[in-house]
């Protein structure tokens, strides 16, 4: 029996400057905890898996809403395994993002692990206002340790004051186009990841593109943005790149 697990989260800046989370709701599988944030002011939420999903045939969905001036960081507590259900219908997973002016959103959940046999439709999709900043990190493990992949679709769709910035669709596995293992894309890597920095401070100067390694790269794009996408062995080795990115794109001053 597939299963349908909602979270919603609000984040709004108070009188005194302080981050608070006025909706903090989650039925299903999904769990929501308020963490410790890292910085002053800011507020930092957990989303934990309280039961083993996505199934095939489950219907997960995230939304978050970084109010104007709000400081907000959405974690997960464990990396989200998708797995094969009982039936033959795909799990859905989708998460809609939007900060308001003057916000600051980090998104930043552990890995996603298609397993073998599953079948995954995840869609992200971000509204952002012109003065607002996010870090979007996406990390995909195509396969448990010694098994094949499942089927991955992917699509992330961001739009600042209206207007697209980037919209991208990812596939892989059993009926994704021929060559997405191919020299000219995988080439046999298993791990790959993604780290968005929209940050209106770019308008006036941002990183040049530019490689980061054998297997990452930086590209600077259209608007204030840079997007960092990499290959890795394992997901080990893709974490420490996109860490080293995300320590060079954050905030020169914090508080």
């Amino acid at each position: 029996m597939s299963v349908r697990g909602n979270a919603r989260v609000t984040a709004v800046r108070d009188g005194r400057g302080i981050t608070t989370l006025p909706v903090l709701e989650s039925d299903g599988p999904l769990a929501l905890r308020r963490t410790r944030a890292a910085r002053t002011g800011a507020a930092r939420v957990t989303v934990v898996g309280a039961m083993s999903a996505p199934l095939g045939g489950d219907r997960l969905a995230v939304e978050v809403r970084a109010g104007q001036g709000a400081r907000l960081t959405v974690d997960s507590a464990a990396a989200t395994v998708a797995l094969p259900g009982p039936g033959a219908e795909p799990a859905h997973y989708d998460i809609t993002l939007d900060a308001e002016e003057g916000a600051e959103l980090n998104w930043f959940p552990e890995q996603l692990v298609s397993a073998h046999g599953s079948e995954l439709l995840m869609t992200t999709v971000v509204q952002l206002a012109r003065t607002a900043r996010l870090m979007l990190r996406e990390e995909q493990i195509l396969g448990r340790h010694g098994e094949s992949t499942g089927t991955l679709l992917s699509r992330l769709t961001v739009r600042r004051c209206g207007r697209p910035l980037l919209d991208q669709q990812l596939a892989y596995g059993p009926g994704a186009p021929g060559g997405w293992d191919g020299p000219a894309a995988l080439g046999g890597h298993r791990a790959l990841g993604q780290l968005l920095c929209v940050d209106p401070a770019f308008d006036d100067k941002g990183p040049e593109s530019r490689l980061l390694g054998s297997t990452a790269v930086l590209t600077r794009l259209a608007g204030p943005a840079v997007l960092v996408t990499a290959l890795a062995a394992d997901a080990r080795e893709l974490r420490s790149v996109l860490d080293r990115a995300a320590d060079e794109l954050a905030p020169s001053t914090e508080g």
